[in-house]
């Protein structure tokens, strides 16, 4: 006799996602270093950021919609390019019922390493409309030159 079994696609996912939440409690390198403070980590959000480059520049370009730029840190140590800053709760007043809350707030804090050719002297930062725009010029010596020939008769 033959048994027909229904196939449960969602059980074999809860497999799934279990063994995965496990490898990321074995493994906490894969959240970045640890601070040992899970709270900090859950409220920790990560802006969306393009980097570009071209011959003369860098370009990054960080989406901090809703930040004011006094709570904006941009550094560099190194040849690390580090952004960091916080996005703070909107103050909620006792007449107001909040429904939902799907933004995202806390701290942020990304890094990038830039090449060597990059001068980290001369960062221009710019900030508008909830957008960041950070320039990063290539060193003189770093800059491709095109050399003319010369044409013997």
């Amino acid at each position: 006799m033959t048994h027909l079994t229904t196939w449960k696609p969602v059980r074999r996912l809860g497999g799934l996602r279990d063994r995965m939440d496990q490898v990321y409690q074995d493994w906490p390198f894969f959240l970045g270093p640890s601070t040992g403070d899970e709270e900090t980590l859950r409220g920790a959000w990560v802006p969306p950021v393009d980097v570009r480059e071209n011959a003369e520049r860098i370009e990054v370009t960080a989406e901090l919609p809703g930040i004011d730029p006094a709570n904006v840190d941009v550094s560099v140590q190194g040849n690390v390019l580090t952004l960091r800053g916080e996005r703070r709760h909107e103050e909620v007043k006792d007449t107001e019922t909040v429904h939902r809350v799907e933004r995202e707030y806390g701290v942020f804090e990304r890094s990038f390493s830039l090449p060597r050719s990059a001068d980290s002297e001369k960062i221009q930062a710019k900030y508008k409309d909830g957008v960041l725009s950070l320039t990063v010029p290539k060193r003189e010596e770093a800059k491709p030159k095109s050399l003319r020939i010369s044409v013997e008769r």
